[in-house]
């Protein structure tokens, strides 16, 4: 008689449910994120200005909208490798601001194709909400050009890979299981057999 183990047959069965759960949850997150690009897409086709987002709550309702902030005084400055409206590789040129009430906001300046150090030390600043969260300046200042704008495509999306993934997980759990009770069975069946030959 083929006999199934209870208890490792429950813990797989546990584990195959967790991950079938996964995969559903990932589809979830999926139907979500699709929604979430098509909104950024619609912010950045659209003319309003919406406020710089107060708390890290905010800012993903605030993606890729137009803002404007007033950069009181330079915190810092910092430059990263970037590229320009013409998809050219070169330099992106940052500044942190301070905009009072301690609160200080990342500001993309603009692109050059050299290390330079911009001549600028604050004041109004109109642009797009990117990711991070940071202000891409629109127009650039201090004489540089134009960094590309935000893109939402950039923002992966790989929640229906991640289901495929966990539902595969879970098939291959239970064949490997599936082949282990067979070797099982067969194991016991021989033994049970040459008990038999030898009686």
């Amino acid at each position: 008689m083929r006999r199934i183990p209870i208890i490792p047959t429950l813990l797989v069965l546990f584990a195959v449910g967790i991950m079938v759960r996964l995969g559903f949850w990932q589809l979830d997150r999926l139907e979500q994120k699709e929604m979430l690009l098509a909104r950024y897409q619609r912010a950045q086709s659209s003319d309003a200005t919406m406020a710089w987002p107060r708390s890290a709550a905010e800012v993903p309702q605030h993606l890729f909208h137009q803002s404007r902030i007033n950069c009181l005084r330079v915190v810092s400055r910092s430059t990263f490798s970037g590229r320009n409206l013409q998809d050219i590789a070169g330099i992106t040129h940052r500044v942190n601001c301070d905009v009072g009430n301690g609160a200080t906001v990342d500001v993309v300046l603009g692109w050059s194709s050299a290390v330079i150090k911009p001549d600028w030390a604050g004041g109004e600043v109109s642009g797009w909400i990117a990711p991070g969260p940071r202000l891409v300046a629109d127009p650039p200042l201090a004489g540089l050009q134009p960094n590309a704008a935000p893109d939402p495509s950039a923002i992966p999306n790989n929640h229906l890979s991640y289901a495929v993934q966990w539902f595969l997980f879970a098939g291959v759990a239970l064949v490997i299981y599936g082949l282990a009770l067979r070797q099982r069975w067969r194991e016991r069946m021989t033994r049970t057999g040459s008990s038999n030959t030898r009686a």
